[in-house]
């Protein structure tokens, strides 16, 4: 009953930009911590965004401060992650997760219960 679902991933050129959304339901995404995770192929799983419920103080992963801004649209129950000046090391699937409100956003895999399936991103010239 709780479902995260991520969209808005494709195929996009270095220095373009995409916007990624994640749609909550079974529950309202403004009480919860939402983080956002990236796998490429060979690689492990990071944390590259997250906000913390119910203040919206948002975290980032040194690689992507000033490129990547994750936000909520509480009326759409939905987080989004906009991606900006898209690198060819940014491709990989993209996952939202999501923790009960009370705690910090983390950046750390363990720290999610519930996960969506997440959406590719393709960074090619």
């Amino acid at each position: 009953q709780l479902q995260l679902v991520e969209s808005g991933g494709g195929l996009v050129q270095p220095g373009g930009s995409l916007r990624l959304s994640c749609a909550a339901s079974g529950f309202r995404s403004d009480s919860y911590a939402i983080g956002w995770f990236r796998q490429a192929p060979g690689k492990e799983r990071e944390g590259v965004s997250c906000m913390r419920s119910p203040d919206g103080s948002t975290s980032y992963t040194d690689s992507v401060k000033g490129r990547f801004t994750i936000s909520r649209d509480a009326a759409k129950n939905t987080v989004y992650l906009q991606m900006n000046s898209l690198k060819p090391e940014d491709p990989a699937i993209y996952y939202c997760a999501a923790r009960k409100a009370g705690y910090d956003c983390s950046l750390r895999q363990s720290y999610y219960p519930t996960w969506g399936q997440g959406t590719q991103v393709t960074v090619a010239s």
